[in-house]
C-alpha cells in the first residue's frame, strides 16, 4: 500500500478508505495530544500522529460495519493502539527498571497471599529487602521510563499491543475477551482507595498527574508511584488469569 502525505495529511490509495482516513485524520491528532500529557517528555507529538495515522490508515481497510460498532469507534481503538506500540518500540529503559517492575509484582504478591490484605508500601519493601526511598524509587523508574499503564496487562511478552483483527478473531476469542475485561474491572474494584481513585481520575476524568496531585493534596511525584504501584498490584492479582 502507498501512503501520500499532502498538507499534512495522509491518504491510503485504495478508493473509499481514503475518504475515512481525510475525515478522520483530526480524530488522530486529538488522541495524539490527549496521550501526550500522560507520557515521558521524550515523547513527541508528531511521532505519535504518524503512528495514529497508520493504524487509522488499517481500520479504515479493516473495518467491517456489519460488527456492529461505529468507525469512530473502531478507529479510536486501532489509533491508539498504534501509538502506544510507537511509545513501547523506543523504550529505553534499563533492564534493571524492568527487573524491578516484576520483583515489586512478584513481591506483592506474595504478601497478599500470605497475610489475606492489601499489601502496603512497607511490607513490600521488607519483602524485597530493600529500604522504603529504594521501593518508592523502583516505582517512579517504571512510571518515568516508558509507558506504564493498565494497557500493558493487555500486552503481550514483547511489549507489543495485540488488538484483536475482527476478520480473523474465533468466537471463543470474543468471550475470552471479554472475561479478562471483568476480570480487570473485579480486580480494580479490590485495590486500595487511594490507588482506585487514581486511576479512576486518571482514566476516566482524563485528569494528568499534576492535576490529579492537587486534588488528592500529594506531590505529582507520588501520585505517578501511586499510579505505578496499582499497575503493580493489578499486573499481580491476574497473573494467573487465563
Amino acid at each position: 500500500m502507498t501512503l501520500v502525505v499532502s498538507s499534512g495529511m495522509y491518504y491510503s490509495k485504495k478508493g473509499s478508505s481514503s475518504s475515512l482516513v481525510e475525515q478522520y485524520a483530526p480524530l488522530v491528532k486529538r488522541i495524539g495530544q490527549h496521550l501526550l500529557g500522560r507520557l515521558p517528555s521524550s515523547v513527541l507529538l508528531d511521532d505519535l500522529i504518524q503512528a495514529g495515522m497508520i493504524g487509522l490508515i488499517e481500520a479504515s481497510q479493516k473495518f467491517d460495519g456489519s460488527k456492529g460498532a461505529s468507525f469512530e469507534t473502531y478507529a479510536t481503538i486501532r489509533v491508539r493502539g498504534a501509538m502506544l506500540d510507537e511509545v513501547r518500540r523506543y523504550d529505553w529503559a534499563p533492564r534493571s527498571v524492568h527487573r524491578n517492575g516484576r520483583r515489586v509484582s512478584e513481591a506483592i504478591k506474595s504478601v497478599e497471599s500470605r497475610t489475606g490484605r492489601d499489601a502496603r508500601d512497607v511490607d513490600v519493601a521488607e519483602e524485597l529487602g530493600v529500604t522504603i526511598e529504594e521501593y518508592n524509587s523502583f516505582l517512579q523508574d517504571s512510571a518515568g521510563t516508558k509507558l506504564f499503564s493498565i494497557e500493558e496487562l493487555t500486552t503481550n511478552e514483547d511489549g507489543h499491543y495485540d488488538l484483536p483483527d475482527a476478520d480473523t478473531l474465533a468466537p471463543e476469542a470474543y468471550v475470552e475477551d471479554d472475561s479478562f475485561q471483568l476480570a480487570l474491572a473485579s480486580a480494580i474494584e479490590t485495590l486500595p482507595e487511594r490507588e482506585k481513585m487514581v486511576l479512576a481520575l486518571y482514566y476516566t476524568e482524563g485528569l494528568n498527574l499534576k492535576e490529579i496531585g492537587a486534588a488528592l493534596s500529594v506531590s505529582e511525584s507520588r501520585v505517578s508511584q501511586i499510579h505505578s504501584q496499582a499497575a503493580l498490584r493489578l499486573r499481580s492479582r491476574l497473573s494467573d488469569w487465563k
